[in-house]
């Protein structure tokens, strides 16, 4: 059990960590027999087995369970309250298929109350009866649905996707020339075919939750690690047309790292909509502008070719739109460097141009939150240093 919660082996084959985790429960049980034999006895007289009435008199047996009962009750009674919440009706009702092997399931379950930033466990019987993989909730609590991104990369996740009609087994339709590859659709099965049962535990809280509780939030996503900042920066998106409630958020700087630019479509309609957040710029914020409570930052670390690299240098000059997101903000070219980004922050904080209304104690709530691969976050972390 040791062995196989290394990070590695969690990531490349979860199941090996699910079902050796599951051994905890003959392990548990074979402390019992520790009464078998007297083992523990009141003396440390020697007595032999066959001495009959003098060797069984100083046997204590196994007392252990009196402190076992309790909480081996209480994980029996979440386990049991586990299985009812996962069986109740849970129906899909929209998949769509992303570039680059991601699908988008949408599924409603009536009774999944969940915050932004939040997580569940899904499982799907037609695969597998005694799996169940974690996700990151991609939609935010004023959608009419509740939303997960998967990325194709493994046994159960590709499965998945040829369940619901958007996986490797239905690519050759996209290859052969009938529709782009690098656009997003609709999935529609086939007739007869129907959308597997899904099991949903959840939700679980994240650190994320917090995001609410800084006044300047700063969101770090590389490549699909930014499914977190999905639900959150949804939910900034309600909070500001009509839906919001009074919130202590007053900046977000959100950072996405992306190897290519069609990773850019999986939220593009998301983060269009937040730099425009109506049609008539009716939005309030606690300072004035959408550019002033959101700044969006997408950062490309593909080399890009030498035709695409005019088109793009060609493009950009006097365009409204970066000619290759088609966001307001700008594409920055290589890896962020995060130490000249906090910086910026910092003194900005210092010299009262990041934020107004610090003239008093010039101090402020900042929230730095990362996901993405364990690599990328492992470099050393210049907030530290700097806040």
């Amino acid at each position: 059990m040791y062995t196989t919660a290394h990070a590695r082996i969690r990531q490349q084959s979860f199941e090996t960590f699910w079902y050796t985790h599951h051994l905890f429960i003959p392990f548990f049980l074979a402390l019992y027999t520790h009464s078998v034999g007297c083992f523990v006895r009141d003396t440390p007289e020697p007595f032999s087995p066959f001495a009959g009435k003098d060797y069984h008199d100083h046997c204590l047996g196994y007392l252990g369970w009196r402190w076992e009962l309790v909480a081996g009750g209480l994980y029996l009674l979440e386990r049991l309250y586990r299985e009812i919440r996962a069986a109740r009706d849970t129906s899909i009702t929209k998949v769509i298929r992303h570039p680059y092997d991601v699908v988008e399931i949408q599924f409603t379950k009536s009774s999944f109350k969940y915050k932004p930033g939040q997580w569940l466990f899904l499982q799907v019987p037609s695969i597998s009866r005694y799996q169940w993989h974690p996700f990151t909730i991609t939609s935010c609590p004023f959608d009419p649905y509740v939303s997960v991104h998967v990325r194709q990369v493994g046994d159960f996740t590709r499965a998945l996707g040829d369940a619901v009609g958007a996986g490797p087994a239905q690519a050759k339709y996209y290859e052969d020339g009938e529709a782009d590859p690098m656009a997003l659709y609709e999935v529609a099965l086939q007739n007869g075919q129907e959308m597997p049962l899904l099991r949903i535990d959840g939700p679980y809280g994240a650190p994320a939750e917090d995001v609410f509780d800084n006044e300047i939030a700063i969101l770090i996503g590389t490549g699909i690690g930014v499914t977190p900042w999905a639900s959150i920066l949804k939910n900034i998106w309600h909070l500001r047309n009509g839906n919001r409630s009074k919130i202590q958020l007053r900046r977000v700087e959100f950072i996405w790292v992306c190897k290519d630019t069609t990773s850019f479509e999986w939220f593009h309609s998301l983060l269009k909509s937040l730099e425009n957040p109506t049609g008539d710029g009716s939005a309030q914020t606690h300072t004035s502008s959408s550019q002033d409570f959101l700044r969006i930052h997408t950062y490309l670390t593909q080399k890009l070719d030498p035709d695409t690299a005019q088109n793009v240098a060609l493009n950009t000059v006097g365009a409204d739109l970066d000619p290759l997101t088609k966001l307001k903000s700008g594409t920055n070219f290589g890896r962020p460097n995060f130490l000249k980004f906090f910086q910026l922050v910092r003194d900005g904080i210092n010299s009262r141009t990041y934020l107004t209304g610090l003239e008093g104690t010039l101090q402020t709530k900042v929230g730095v939150y990362f996901c993405g691969p364990s690599v990328a976050g492992m470099s050393p972390a210049p907030w530290k240093r700097l806040f």
